[in-house]
């Protein structure tokens, strides 16, 4: 399995740190307000990323994040006159329904930061007695300095971040790169700390989870979207390697951005498309079906031909379904047999760094031959055919629901062949229209 590593910038070979087992750890939202579209599509891209890699054969363990204090969370419960808390919970459950709702909601853990404020404090006093922070009237910095590559993450380079850092010098650093850790407040909710009551610091954040949910060793993937490479996450691998001497992780994956008709999302632009209001307006397999239109790294930009273009595949996809599934229905047939040939082409295009759009003209393949079988009424291949796009479609995370039949329905549909043949359309077309009503035909 190849997969594209940030970090080297490079297509590399996939070898987890443990046979068969993959640690996965996924920046996840700071929950203020709704989750837009383009939030939706990291959700996406790593579910995809965790079914695939089940799918050759690891046992995956997911994490994903809540930053539930910030900046952000404080003025907003400040508007609406509300805890952090109440504000945090509120789109953290909105969150967690757009994962339901998107088939990705198969996450092993998903930690808060509030409730690890006493594992980060004990961290960044283990970073200042390590002199690789300092505190600054309440206020502790990391230094950037103190750690050998800063910037490797990101790809960054280092004077060139210096003179665009010091354009906007803090007084209190000693370095303009220098990052918070410990942000003294007496705006929101805030903890005691050695140093003096605040909130912590953000890239602080998210390795203190990692550890807490994996230990201090490093894992196998750190994954985000591609704004956040610099500073988040070369702020967490530079703390984890001052501390621990190690990256945080093997491999780096990044999703890149979403357009609008080529425009980037903004409310000054007044095209935020909130992520519950396009699942709403076309279901989640077309969502998901959109959100994987593009290779995750590369630039999505999502227009009305986008979706007009994918509620047609997608609807194929289902009608051929819907028309094999109630024939074999019909005929008893339970043989759950598939074209491994196929399925393996597929697969092996997930295979190269999650290449969808490989893995869907394999797809599309199947879904040719489902059709020509279900016109023939050769239930063998139909069988076959059918089950092979239900497993990719189950990789792809897209899930129908197809239609079930009845005894009373299979009477009707061989009373419907019998009328034809006997040329009795008056009455055939009478029991058409039953079957129509059902959804049948």
């Amino acid at each position: 399995m190849l997969l594209f590593n940030s970090k080297t910038n490079k297509l590399e070979t996939f070898v987890p740190i443990n046979e068969n087992e993959v640690r996965m750890y996924v920046c996840g939202p700071t929950v203020y307000n709704h989750a837009h579209i383009g939030n939706a599509r990291p959700i996406v891209v790593f579910d995809l990323l965790r079914r695939v890699l089940v799918e050759h054969g690891y046992q995956v363990h997911y994490v994903s994040n809540f930053t539930d204090i910030d900046d952000k969370i404080v003025n907003r419960a400040k508007e609406e006159n509300k805890t952090e808390k109440m504000v945090s919970e509120e789109y953290i459950d909105a969150y967690n329904l757009i994962r339901k709702d998107l088939h990705a909601n198969f996450i092993d853990a998903c930690p808060k930061v509030t409730d690890n404020i006493a594992m980060i404090i004990e961290f960044i006093d283990e970073l200042i007695k390590a002199n690789v922070a300092y505190n600054v009237d309440g206020n502790v910095y990391f230094r950037v300095e103190k750690v050998e590559g800063y910037g490797q993450i990101s790809n960054q380079d280092l004077e060139a971040l210096q003179v665009g850092a010091r354009i906007e010098k803090n007084q209190e650093k000693e370095n303009p790169l220098d990052f918070v850790l410990w942000k003294k407040t007496k705006e929101g909710i805030s903890w005691e700390a050695p140093w003096g009551n605040g909130r912590p610091g953000w890239h602080t954040e998210c390795v203190v989870m990692i550890h807490n949910e994996f230990g201090d060793k490093t894992i196998d993937i750190h994954g985000g979207g591609q704004d956040l490479k610099f500073p988040h996450h070369e702020n967490e691998s530079a703390q984890n390697r001052a501390l621990h001497h190690h990256d945080l992780a093997n491999y780096w994956v990044h999703n890149a951005m979403l357009n609008i008709d080529n425009e980037k999302m903004s409310k000054s632009l007044g095209n935020v498309h909130w992520a519950k209001d396009f699942i709403e307006e076309f279901g989640a397999n077309i969502t998901r079906w959109v959100l994987l239109s593009t290779h995750y790294r590369l630039t999505l930009n999502i227009t009305d031909q986008l979706i007009q273009q994918s509620l047609k595949e997608v609807g194929r996809i289902e009608s051929a379904l819907n028309k094999a599934g109630i024939e074999l229905q019909r005929r008893g047939v339970t043989d759950d047999s598939y074209d491994v040939e196929y399925f393996n082409k597929f697969m092996s295009a997930l295979y190269d760094d999650l290449n969808v759009a490989n893995a869907q003209k394999e797809l599309f393949e199947v879904l040719k031959t489902l059709n020509q079988a279900i016109r023939q009424k050769d239930v063998a291949a139909m069988s076959v055919d059918y089950q092979t796009l239900l497993k990719m479609i189950d990789v792809l995370g897209l899930s129908f629901d197809l239609i079930q039949i009845t005894t009373k329905d299979i009477e009707h549909l061989n009373l419907w062949d019998q009328l034809k043949k006997d040329k009795n359309f008056e009455e055939a077309d009478k029991v058409r229209d039953i079957l129509t009503k059902r959804g049948i035909i």
